[in-house]
């Protein structure tokens, strides 16, 4: 029902929108508020992808790799060390916003897209690396480590060359996770960007107005908004649930 007064509004002109006609189909079917809304979310939504795929494509390199060592080359503390990581997915961002804004300022790094990248590669290590690790623990045998350590293959050469090629469910999984928290993200954003160099949700915050709201631009600028997320859901999506349950029990 949402989506439907969504998608009718989005295209009705502004004598058509009102509380007792939200439900009626546009009189007149326009595409102004299209043009409208994609006249102002265009930078931002080039931004955005500059943003979200980076995050989903770094975030689950380094997730791969923290999940393999912690689950196939122990050390010591190896089990202390997964349980720091897992800590950070229960930090709430509003109670880091100050600090973190210190520390990126500090280390120098570039407001807007860069500073955004970099946030979210550091807080989606934790859910990658916990994806990843019940996935080796679970999924790749132990045979197939000890193979490569006969052939005189290292660390790097055997996560490399043996066990990526055979991490796709997890892959999947993550990027998806890390693409959509990146592309849906407001509270990074309005602490650490701003309408000129900030991702979509910014722009799409700043098309809704505040004194006299242009209700079809803002319903049009929604679903312009989630159409990337929702065809990577489309595209991947047959094999996001595989990968949810790749090793989930073990046979």
């Amino acid at each position: 029902m949402p989506m439907y007064v969504l998608i009718v509004t989005s295209f009705k002109s502004g004598a058509d929108i009102g509380v007792t006609s939200q439900w009626n189909l546009p009189e007149t079917w326009t595409l102004a508020s299209w043009e409208k809304a994609w006249n102002v979310l265009r930078p931002s939504f080039i931004r955005t992808f500059e943003l979200a795929v980076p995050v989903a494509i770094i975030s689950s390199l380094i997730g791969a790799a923290n999940g393999f060592v912690l689950s196939r080359w122990r050390f010591p503390g190896a089990d202390v060390v997964f349980t720091l990581i897992l800590f950070g997915m229960f930090i709430p961002y509003q109670a880091v916003m100050i600090p973190l804004r210190e520390i990126v300022t500090t280390l120098g790094i570039p407001p807007g897209i860069t500073t955004l990248v970099f946030v979210h590669c550091v807080y989606g290590i934790p859910i990658c690396t916990l994806i990843f690790r019940n996935y080796y623990a679970t999924t790749v045998p132990e045979e197939l480590i000890e193979a490569a350590r006969v052939d005189g293959a290292g660390l790097l050469r055997t996560f490399g060359r043996i066990i990526l090629p055979i991490s796709m469910p997890g892959f999947v999984v993550t990027v998806i996770w890390q693409f959509t928290s990146a592309w849906n993200d407001y509270l990074f954003a309005i602490f650490l960007s701003n309408t000129r160099n900030g991702p979509i949700t910014i722009a799409l915050n700043a098309l809704a107005g505040a004194q006299s709201p242009d209700y079809a631009a803002s319903m049009a600028g929604a679903l312009i908004t989630s159409l990337p997320t929702l065809l990577v859901y489309v595209l991947l999506g047959r094999w996001f649930i595989g990968g949810l349950m790749a090793g989930s029990v073990k046979s």
